[in-house]
């Protein structure tokens, strides 16, 4: 029985020792859009748009007007090859799928179809 009970205590104390993998892919971070018209695609009417994309393939988006929030929700981001997959559960927006340019003005994502999505802050 102590035998049992200390391969119990190993295991736990080898499971809760072990490395997380860090995540430093370059989305990480803050990126804003300004929207040109009052509604963006998502039919919102909204004068600025920002996503925080964590490093657990998670983030929040905020719609704003005037300055002040009037959307906000949480998002799931995923990588395929070049293309980024933003997924907005919970909400009735379609996915946002982009990819990342660099361009002399800094760093945008751009939607797959050629439209601009967000440039990093």
């Amino acid at each position: 029985m102590k035998y049992v009970f200390s391969c119990l205590i190993l295991l736990v104390l080898v499971a809760s020792c072990s490395k997380i993998e860090e995540n430093n892919d370059p989305i990480i971070g803050i990126w804003n859009h300004t929207v040109k018209t009052a509604t963006n695609t998502n039919k919102m009417v909204v004068d600025n748009e920002e996503w925080i994309f964590n490093d657990v393939y998670l983030g929040r988006f905020h719609g704003y007007k005037d300055g002040q929030v009037v959307y906000l929700t949480d998002f799931n981001w995923s990588v395929n090859g070049d293309v980024y997959i933003v997924s907005y559960p919970g909400t009735d927006f379609p996915n946002d799928f982009v990819k990342m340019q660099e361009t002399e003005e800094g760093t945008i994502l751009m939607r797959t179809e050629g439209k601009l999505f967000a440039e990093k802050q």
